[in-house]
């Protein structure tokens, strides 16, 4: 081998990474402990960046395109290696290339759950997961806090300590952002586009990426607070409470159902509230008398019914069971009344006290 050829294999004179794989992130050149000899060829093709690193410390970065390297165009180094007028001697710096593509439909998603202060639910935990878009815009940055000195630095080593950043970022975001949990669900598009200006200069600052897009295909709150949600759509799909109590009776009234199933003791309440309100709107029901009718008749009490205290009319206040003779409805659904606040009443010990313009209310509703 004549001398040459032998400085032929100990100098670099032509740099290029022919890039086959769609999962790079970076790849430092192996130099295999060769020096780069002075204008020497780089060539940088589309999508890839190349940065000098001389001794741990940044040097040059160079775009896509054919480079002759010399003292014009790598000043950077020059200055670190003290090259004031010009160099010939040939020298050793690490070359690593940065796949700057979009990388595409990589996944997210929430490992435990995000705790929420939401204006309808309060203090709420969502779990959230989808898709993200991402390329490096800073190798410097990507490859001090990514990739390190890492030789090869795959895609799949990144995934998950990517999908813990991002999370991270996106935590704190959804959190200031202060988006309702049901806007959440209903606008997964739009709230991922509106995060992007949110996430993209954090991990532009903290990790040289950005995000060209990012997606939610969904977000989950607990068990306990779909119930919650459920309840609420049915209560609007309800909506007039009287047109969903005869729907009920219709329906109990098809089926046959008189009995003491469900059905049936709806339609026996519904026609019991019926009877009883028009019981007191009629001229001479319960309320009008106020005295006896000519001839001083008194008509009979309703089966079962107590003696009323007062002559000819309601008394001032009624024990539950009263007022469910009077509304012709059992004691424990005028308890449950009292309960969810639609007949008002007042407690007195373990004991309910209905007042007379409580039951009128309450059939007037």
């Amino acid at each position: 081998m004549g001398l040459m050829d032998y400085l032929k294999t100990q100098f670099l004179e032509i740099i290029q990474w022919e890039d086959d794989s769609r999962d790079t992130l970076s790849w430092r050149y192996p130099d295999q402990d060769k020096e780069i000899k002075n204008g020497a060829q780089l060539i940088v093709r589309e999508s890839q960046v190349a940065q000098f690193v001389h001794l741990g410390q940044f040097a040059d970065t160079f775009a896509p395109g054919k480079h002759t390297l010399s003292t014009q165009n790598i000043p950077i180094l020059s200055t670190i290696l003290g090259w004031k007028f010009g160099f010939e001697s040939p020298f050793k710096c690490d070359i690593y290339y940065v796949t700057t593509r979009l990388f595409t439909g990589n996944k997210w998603g929430t490992s435990n759950p995000v705790m929420l202060r939401d204006p309808d639910f309060g203090i709420v935990r969502a779990r959230a997961f989808g898709t993200y878009d991402f390329k490096v815009v800073d190798p410097k940055v990507f490859l001090k806090e990514v990739a390190g000195t890492d030789h090869h630095f795959r895609l799949e080593e990144f995934q998950d300590s990517m999908r813990s950043r991002l999370v991270s970022v996106f935590t704190d975001a959804l959190a200031s952002s202060k988006i309702p949990v049901l806007d959440l669900a209903s606008r997964y598009t739009e709230v991922g586009e509106a995060l992007l200006p949110v996430l993209n200069p954090v991990l532009r600052e903290k990790y040289g990426l950005e995000l060209g897009s990012f997606l939610i295909e969904n977000v989950s709150v607990p068990p306990e607070v779909e119930q919650a949600i459920d309840k609420r759509s049915s209560m609007a799909a309800i909506g007039n409470l009287n047109d969903y109590v005869k729907l009920q009776m219709a329906e109990s009234l098809g089926k046959g159902d008189g009995g003491g199933g469900p059905g049936g003791q709806v339609t026996q309440f519904a026609m019991g509230m019926a009877l009883a309100n028009q019981m007191f709107s009629q001229a001479g029901g319960i309320l009008a008398q106020a005295t006896p009718p000519a001839g001083g008749a008194v008509p009979p009490p309703l089966p079962g019914a107590t003696p009323a205290p007062t002559a000819g009319g309601l008394p001032e206040l009624l024990t539950p069971a009263d007022a469910g003779r009077v509304l012709g409805v059992s004691e424990s659904d005028v308890v449950q009344a009292l309960g969810d606040g639609s007949l008002k009443g007042k407690k007195i010990g373990t004991s309910w006290r209905i007042t007379r313009q409580a039951i009128e209310e309450f059939l007037k509703s």
